[in-house]
């Protein structure tokens, strides 16, 4: 690993896979439960789900969003894709002198509005203010709790061939949307930020769903990022069809602009469930209810392979297969 810290190392990929490994790790111990996006214990009486963010996107408003909607936003869908009911959130704030107070007002309806669509409270919070030049405009810092059921816990070790791997819409929007917004390549597209509290929809697949093995969302490091990251956690092997991606056509054609994969791009309203393939059916029925999941797809299936285990491998349109790996290196940095 670099004596540094780079860029690279908050994208989400190899170099920050390395990072939690060599650093925290190391430091804090490890249990599996940090394998989830959230961590799960138990209190008497009830389960708990943890997790916490940060927030440095750049620039601070976007089409589709604001850092204040992406906080909350991202929050809850790491609760949710983790089995559990988000319940509270706290967020805290470090501002740079000098940020515009009607921003900041913004941002905070943003949450709020937010916070109410996805059914949680914001409960508690801090506030910091650092001298000009030591932040860029705003960061911010959340904890969400969520309640878990006994019967809603994932069961990822319950895998088998043949399970089926679904995204719930199109991947790469979030991450082309701020190359657009930064205006830095002179690239200008309508695409619009995915982000999105997905707890409805999810809450709905948990109640209806028994063969749910585990869900994620791609967030950093994207889709490709997400799934080897679930199949050396879990040791199975993912063999995804490249055609079966939903991409919008002008993400890909920005795509094709700049040199980017949409797989490693950033997404933030999405979720990938991998499900018991006599499920499939029901779960993508419930997702094309709602509207952030009218475009889902089967795009894979867990495959059986004794030499491959743990690895994600992608079958191309001309019947090529190469194996993914994490995302490589810095692709677009404040993401999220």
């Amino acid at each position: 690993m670099e004596q540094r810290i780079s860029l690279a190392h908050g994208e989400g990929g190899e170099l920050t896979h390395q990072l939690i490994q060599k650093v925290f790790v190391q430091s804090f111990g490890h249990s599996k439960q940090t394998q989830l996006d959230s961590a799960i214990f138990t209190l008497p009486g009830q389960t708990i789900a943890v997790t916490t963010d940060s927030f440095v996107i750049k620039p601070l408003f976007f089409p589709g969003g604001d850092i204040g909607k992406l906080s909350i936003a991202g929050t809850v869908n790491d609760l949710a894709v983790s089995g559990a009911m988000p319940w509270a959130i706290t967020a805290g704030f470090i501002i740079e002198e000098g940020f515009p107070l009607q921003d900041l007002k913004k941002i905070a309806q943003s949450m709020a509005a937010e916070a109410e669509k996805a059914g949680v409270n914001i409960i508690a919070g801090d506030t910091k203010v650092v001298e000009k030049g030591s932040a860029d405009g705003l960061f911010i810092n959340t904890t969400g709790i969520g309640l878990l059921q006994e019967r809603r816990k994932l069961k990822p070790e319950k895998n088998k061939e043949g399970d089926a791997v679904i995204i719930s819409g199109t991947v790469g929007d979030h991450g082309i949307s701020i190359l657009s917004a930064r205006q830095e390549l002179g690239l200008m597209t309508e695409v619009e930020s995915d982000c999105a509290s997905l707890t409805p929809m999810i809450q709905e697949l948990m109640n209806f769903v028994d063969g749910i093995r585990i869900m994620r969302d791609p967030t950093r490091g994207g889709l490709a990022t997400a799934l080897v990251e679930l199949c050396e956690d879990f040791n199975f092997t993912i063999e995804v069809e490249e055609a079966s991606v939903p991409i919008r056509n002008d993400v890909k054609g920005a795509c094709d602009i700049l040199g980017f994969d949409p797989l490693y791009l950033a997404n933030e309203g999405k979720v990938v469930v991998i499900v018991d393939s006599s499920h499939e059916q029901i779960v993508l029925d419930i997702m094309k209810e709602h509207s952030y999941g009218k475009n889902a797809r089967v795009i894979g299936h867990v495959t059986s392979s004794d030499d491959l285990i743990g690895k994600l491998l992608l079958k191309t349109p001309i019947g090529t297969t190469r194996r993914l790996q994490r995302l490589s290196g810095m692709l677009l940095p404040r993401i999220c």
